[in-house]
C-alpha cells in the first residue's frame, strides 16, 4: 500500500470548505464555502477568489454553454456564462433540509443529494434534475448524501451515505430498484470507524473517498482494495477532486465547522498532491 500526504495550497480560507472541481471551462479549480454560500476559485498565482451566490452552495458544476449549476439551499440555481447567478427550481419548502453534494453524471443530470441541518435519519433524499430541469427522486430514506461519482464507462455510480458509513455501488438506471444499490467498501482505521465523506473516481475506474475525522482520503481499486492512503494535516477532510492540467493533482477540501478556535489550525485549507493516475474529465450540465 502507498502512503502520500497533502501539502496546504491556502491557508484556512474556509469555515466549511467542500466540493472542488477542476474544469478548464472555469480556468483551474472552484470549491465552496458551504454555509457562507460562497464559492471560492483557486487562481494561477495561488490567490484565493471568493464570490457570494446564495445563503448555503453545496456543490458546483460546469455547465455546456458555460457558467456553472449550483447545489443551493433547498434547489438549483444556474450560473450563466457572464457571472450571473439566478435561483430557477426549488425542490423542498422544508427549511431544516439543505442541499449537500451532487455531480453530473454521463446520463447529463445533474444528481444532487440533501440532509437534515440537524442530521435526522432518513430524512433526506437524492434527486436528479434533468437539463431541462424537470426532475425526480431516486433515493429516499438517506441521512447524509455525499459524495457521488462515476466510472469510466458510466455503468455504476459511486455513493455515499455518510452516517452509514459505507460506499455504495448505485445503478445509474434504477438505483432505488432491488439489486440497484449495493455495497462497495466500508473503509476502516485502527483506533475508529471513519465517515466517507465527498470522493471522485479516476481513469482506472479507482475510488478516492475523503474521510471526515480522519484526515485521510482513500483509494479503493474497482475491486475494492485499498491501495493508496493521503495523510492531511486538517481531520475534517470533506471531499476531493482530481485536477490539474494533466488531471494528476489531487485536491482536498477540509472544514473547520464545530472546531474551536485555534483547534486544528490548517482546517478550512484547500490541500494538493501529485498522484499517479489521472482522473477523469468533469462532465458539463447541458442545462
Amino acid at each position: 500500500m502507498r502512503e502520500l500526504r497533502a501539502e496546504p495550497v491556502t491557508g484556512a480560507v474556509a469555515h466549511h470548505g467542500e466540493g472542488p472541481c477542476w474544469s478548464p471551462s472555469w480556468g483551474g479549480l472552484r470549491w465552496v464555502d458551504m454555509l457562507a454560500g460562497d464559492v471560492l476559485s483557486l487562481g494561477a498565482d495561488g490567490r484565493v477568489r471568493r464570490t457570494h451566490v446564495a445563503d448555503v452552495v453545496a456543490c458546483v458544476r460546469p455547465r455546456t454553454r458555460g457558467g456553472a449549476v449550483l447545489a443551493v439551499e433547498r434547489g438549483i440555481a444556474l450560473e450563466d456564462p457572464d457571472g450571473a447567478v439566478r435561483p430557477v427550481l426549488e425542490l423542498w419548502q422544508d427549511p431544516g433540509v439543505r442541499m449537500n453534494e451532487g455531480g453530473t453524471g454521463p446520463d447529463g443530470c445533474f444528481w444532487a443529494g440533501s440532509m437534515a441541518y440537524d442530521q435526522a435519519e432518513g430524512a433526506a433524499r437524492l434527486y436528479r434534475v434533468r437539463p431541462d430541469l424537470t426532475w425526480e427522486t431516486v433515493l429516499e430514506g438517506v441521512t447524509v448524501s455525499n459524495g457521488i461519482a462515476w466510472s469510466p464507462d458510466g455503468s455504476r455510480a459511486y455513493y455515499a451515505d455518510t452516517p452509514t458509513g459505507r460506499i455504495d455501488v448505485l445503478d445509474p438506471a434504477a438505483p432505488a430498484a432491488p439489486g440497484g444499490r449495493r455495497p462497495f467498501v466500508t473503509p476502516r482505521l485502527t483506533g475508529g470507524d471513519p465517515l466517507p465523506d465527498g470522493l471522485t473516481v479516476d481513469a482506472e475506474g479507482a475510488v478516492w473517498v475523503a474521510l471526515h475525522g480522519a484526515g485521510q482520503v482513500h483509494r479503493y481499486r474497482a475491486d475494492g482494495q485499498l491501495d493508496t492512503v493521503v495523510h492531511v494535516d486538517a481531520r475534517q477532510t470533506t471531499a476531493c477532486a482530481l485536477g490539474g492540467d494533466d488531471l494528476r493533482t489531487l485536491y482536498v477540501t477540509t472544514s473547520r465547522e464545530g472546531l474551536a478556535p485555534g483547534e486544528d489550525p490548517a482546517a478550512g485549507s484547500l490541500f494538493a498532491v501529485r498522484v499517479g493516475v489521472p482522473g477523469l474529465p468533469v462532465l458539463p450540465f447541458p442545462g
